[in-house]
Parts: structure tokens; sequence; C-alpha cells
């Protein structure tokens, strides 16, 4: 079963690709804009250096006064070096020890966490690959034996596989590169409309009952070892790019979706459950730009809510990337 939903979740990106932009994946030409909107570099190597931190918390749902239980992954700030040209783009980048404190009370967090962000001509594509083992609870002491350390559980896995992607019909006059990519500059202020959808697959669960023995009372979800569920759907927003003084810019992305999930929790029995929920895709960026330098910082994100069978609330997963980046366009051949 959990074979069937992977597959099916990469067969639904990849018609999702096809649909939106049957050429993303081939096309590497300057396409067609307003260059007096946004510059492009098609000879230019855009260098870059960055601090990166992601995010994947998992939160169940409670009854009564009682605090919703909320595990996270103890995750790193990275330090990475990478490289734009035309549309190829590659970073790489690691969580020094001198970034980050050691954070043992909290536990180790292992796997791979990949996002994707792809800005082919009039289209935004997320692709996302989570792979987390070692979850620990907020607030500090909460289930643990000792009230000064956090309650950790190193059976504790995330597995999330998925895409979105948004058609961006005003790509001639709004460019998503210049604040996320920073191989484009844009010289005046412009915005889009999107329209699209996204599909993914979730699991999350350890080798025992999620709900830690000595707080079930409060959480419906006692016994529950895994929760799986399938998410699709169709979604519209609007992004915004305002520019101040041709190089300082303020950019704003944000799509509300409406999915139709299929989950299924796992204890002594399995019971399913569908239901049709709102989520949303987020950006944005802060910074300078011109044709030479780039400063940015900026949030990529999205959050899903998902009903289970064993509550009459929502499963909460947000995932998503804070970035500081210093880029140089460095002009290869002469245009």
């Amino acid at each position: 079963m959990k074979k069937q939903n992977i597959l099916t979740t990469l067969s639904i990106a990849v018609c999702l690709l096809l649909i939106f932009n049957p050429c993303s994946l081939t096309a590497q030409k300057v396409t067609p804009h307003d260059s007096s909107y946004y510059v492009t570099y098609p000879k230019t190597v855009t260098a870059r250096i960055y601090l990166s931190k992601k995010y994947a918390p998992f939160t169940l749902p409670a009854t009564g006064n009682v605090n919703d239980l909320e595990y996270r992954p103890n995750t790193k700030l990275n330090l990475g070096i990478g490289a734009t040209y035309n549309n190829y783009t590659l970073n790489v980048a690691y969580g020094f020890g001198f970034l980050n404190n050691k954070n043992i009370d909290k536990g180790k967090t292992k796997g791979l966490d990949l996002h994707f962000h792809l800005f082919p001509n009039k289209l935004t594509v997320d692709v996302l690959g989570i792979f987390h083992k070692g979850y620990y609870l907020v607030p500090k002491g909460y289930a643990a034996a000792n009230a000064n350390s956090y309650y950790y559980r190193p059976d504790v896995k995330l597995i999330m596989l998925g895409i979105a992607a948004y058609r961006v019909p005003n790509g001639s006059k709004f460019s998503y590169r210049a604040a996320f990519v920073q191989n484009e500059w844009q010289k005046k202020s412009a915005g889009s409309v999107l329209f699209g959808g996204e599909a993914y697959y979730v699991s999350f669960g350890g080798d025992s009952t999620l709900v830690p023995k000595q707080i079930q009372s409060g959480y419906p979800q006692a016994g529950i070892k895994k929760i799986n569920f399938f998410s699709i759907g169709p979604g519209i927003g609007y992004a915004y790019t305002l520019v101040i003084d041709k190089h300082f810019f303020i950019t704003a992305s944000l799509i509300g979706n409406l999915d139709l999930n299929f989950s299924t929790e796992t204890g002594t029995t399995q019971n399913k459950k569908f239901s049709l929920k709102p989520a949303a895709v987020y950006k944005s960026a802060i910074g300078y730009n011109s044709g030479t330098w780039s400063l940015a910082a900026n949030l990529t994100g999205n959050a899903l809510l998902v009903r289970g069978a064993s509550s009459s609330k929502d499963y909460f997963l947000p995932t998503g990337n804070y970035r500081l980046t210093l880029a140089k366009k460095i002009m290869i051949k002469k245009q």
C-alpha cells in the first residue's frame, strides 16, 4: 500500500509538470519578456553563499484544555555555496558545528531534506523529498521524565514526497527568479495570478504509540503508531514584487489549495478517513538586487491540514526553508 501511494504521487507529479509546461524540461533559451520590468543574464553565472534552516514539525490535535502535541525535528543551520547558469542550479550545504549548538537534550534528527524550487518560463514548481528520523516534543519537559529535558523519540520518522506546480500568466513582467534564484533583476513592481495544483504523500509514525503513555488521556490518538495520508487538489493565488528605487524589493506569494485527503491511522487497528481541507503554499523575500550583486532573505514553504478518523480536529504539517543569500552575477561570455 505504501509503495502504491508513493508511485501514485510520483505519477501525478510528472503529469502536472507536463500539463502546466510541456517544454519546461528542455527549454534553456531566454524566453520573450518585457525587459523594462526585469532583466535576464543568459551568459552569466550567478554564484552564491547562503545560510539556510529547514523545518517540518507535525502536530497532533488534543481535546479539551490540553495542548496539542507538537513533534519537531532537530534541524541544523546550514552554510552553503551554489551557482546558477541559465536554468541550471546546483547548491551544496552542510551544518557545520560552529553554526549550531549541540542541543543534546533535543536528540538527533537524521535523514535527508530535499527542497527543489524551480522557475521555468511562466511556471513555479516546488518538489519535496523529506526523510527525517528523530523527533522531540515541545514545550521542554512535556511528557519527559525530567522537567529540564525534552521528550525525544529516535524512532519517530517523517516521509514526505510531493509536488506543487502553478502557472504564472504574467511571467513576461513578473520574475520569481529575481527574488529566489538571483539570476534576474526585477526593476519595476509587478505581480501575477497563479493557478495549478499539488499532490503529496506523507507518512509519520514510530515503533510505538505517538502519544506518550503518561498523557494519553488527553489525546484521541492514543494507541496510534502511524499516520499516512495522500493529498491532492487545485489551487489559486497571487504573487507580487514591490520594487523601490529599482534595487530594493519585497516579494510575497500566497496560494490557497483545496485538497482531497485520504488518511489512515494505524494502531491495533486501521482507521481510514476521507476529508476536504484547505492548504497553502507561500513564499516571501526581501532584499537588494542589481546587475552584479544581490542580497536577499527569503522563506519558502507549505502547510497541510488533514483530518483523521480519531478526532474532529486536524493534523497540521507545515514544511519550509529560511534562507539568507549573498550572490554575485559573473559574466562568462559577452552578450
